[in-house]
């Protein structure tokens, strides 16, 4: 039965302004407890039941856990769900054996059994973590938070606000619609819900100043939805991307597009009058509606442009020395695969499709057993990415960032997810300076279960 879009387009009167996001903020101490378990919330309006979910300490998203450049970070996950799961620390420069990926980094975690996680964090900026097990189910279920790294000295902002943008689909009695293994959705878009969110809410509001300078860290958690946003009664800079500071602040376009697992700082000022509503929007082809409101009161002046962010530690990418790989995206909907390795075994698209997978990678479907690069430390690896696809991908690169060749030959910024659209071929480079083996897959999680997943290793 098609699923309703339920109305999340209305600008909706008189809604509460939401609390704090709750925190942990020890990092260096006693390690802190995060729960994945069963828990319930209002996702939908009132009116219609609150949704069963899987959750960690309860709420989604999961806590904001905060800690300050160079802290280790120390948490104990419990395990209290039906199903093995394991947390993938997004975007962290990560000891390999940190990182959070059963089969190759850790064993699942078994209903019942903890698993400790104890990590530095030699990067500022805005991260997050979600389950990296049973992914398009876990994440859509709950299993996700942001990860935010504070600066050695606090920007000069009035307020800090960290927006996790999701979506999640829901019948008609705001249950999640099961079907995580829909064949049109692992071989398309991937999993689209029809509610949109904001910190687990259809009802985002915020109070603010006029002239507050704001810093809003975006996160796009949602399993394969493309945002395309846009600010009004704001105005502002893009000061880092994926966590990763700009050299210079830039000046924010009309519309920005976070892909799946992409993360934005903003630095913005507001400049609606006190009694008016400034507005975080979506686009989609209908129209722009609102993600987030925020509610201005006071007055205030305009401030100076700021200054960038402190960079973060360089691990220069050497373009002259570089090696060079190659990554073809094939199959999906409308360019089936007609023929992959699966498990060392050629396969027909039929037979592939039978079992859920849509995708390949060079002509191997899922995690190949040798990996896409073997590079030495130290060393520049320059890909080649080429998407033969009808459907765009979010290509992510576990444990190091890596920059996009730009035409002219120049680096673009740091990013550890990229969007591929389809017919795209671009260039990325990093320096191969953490050692382990790393996966690295689209982040529409649909598209990754059903063939999108290879890996890089670099010997220590």
């Amino acid at each position: 039965m098609p699923q309703p879009r339920l109305s999340r387009r209305q600008i909706l009167a008189g809604m509460a302004t939401l609390p704090a996001f709750p925190s942990l903020a020890q990092a260096n101490g006693t390690p802190q407890l995060l729960r994945l378990m069963p828990s319930t919330q209002q996702i939908a309006p009132e009116g219609y039941p609150a949704t069963d979910l899987w959750t960690i300490n309860g709420r989604l998203p999961g806590e904001a856990l905060h800690a300050a450049q160079g802290d280790r970070l120390r948490v104990t996950v419990q395990n209290d769900l039906p199903q093995p799961s394991a947390l993938h620390w997004h975007g962290i420069r990560i000891q390999n054996t940190m990182d959070g990926v059963p089969g190759i980094t850790q064993d699942p975690i078994a209903p019942g059994a903890r698993f400790d996680y104890d990590f530095a964090l030699p990067d500022a900026g805005t991260y997050w973590y979600h389950s990296h097990a049973q992914a398009i189910e876990q994440v859509e279920r709950g299993l996700q938070g942001p990860l935010i790294v504070n600066e050695a000295e606090a920007p000069d902002v009035d307020q800090d606000l960290t927006l996790m943008l999701d979506d999640m689909r829901l019948t008609r009695e705001a249950a999640i619609s099961e079907g995580f293994d829909n064949g049109h959705d692992l071989s398309h878009g991937g999993r689209l819900g029809n509610v949109l969110l904001t910190n687990g809410t259809m009802q985002a509001a915020y109070p603010v100043q006029q002239g507050n300078r704001l810093r809003l860290r975006l996160i796009n958690s949602a399993n394969a939805r493309i945002f395309t946003l846009g600010l009004q009664g704001l105005r502002g800079w893009i000061m880092a991307l994926d966590g990763m500071p700009l050299p210079a602040p830039q000046n924010l376009p009309d519309r920005i597009t976070l892909a799946p697992a992409q993360r934005v700082d903003l630095f913005v000022d507001v400049t609606a009058a006190a009694g008016e509503d400034a507005f975080l929007i979506h686009f989609d082809r209908d129209g722009g509606f609102e993600q987030a409101r925020f509610l201005v009161s006071g007055a205030g002046t305009a401030r100076p442009a700021p200054p960038p962010l402190p960079p973060n530690p360089d691990f220069p990418i050497d373009l002259t020395q570089a090696r060079n790989v190659d990554l073809t995206m094939e199959g999906g909907a409308m360019a089936w695969l007609q023929k992959a390795q699966l498990d060392g075994v050629a396969l027909d698209g039929r037979a592939l499709a039978q079992i859920g997978k849509f995708w390949a990678f060079n002509g191997h479907v899922g995690r190949p057993a040798e990996p896409l690069v073997t590079a030495n430390l130290g060393e520049t690896i320059r890909v080649t990415l080429r998407n033969t696809t009808r459907w765009p991908h979010a290509m992510h690169l576990h444990g190091m960032h890596f920059a996009e060749v730009l035409p002219d030959g120049q680096l673009g910024p740091l990013r550890d997810t990229l969007l591929m659209q389809p017919g795209d071929t671009r260039d990325i480079a990093f320096q191969a300076h953490n050692p382990g083996d790393w996966l690295f897959h689209c982040h529409m999680l649909g598209h990754h279960m059903a063939g999108m997943g290879t890996w890089v290793r670099v010997l220590g």
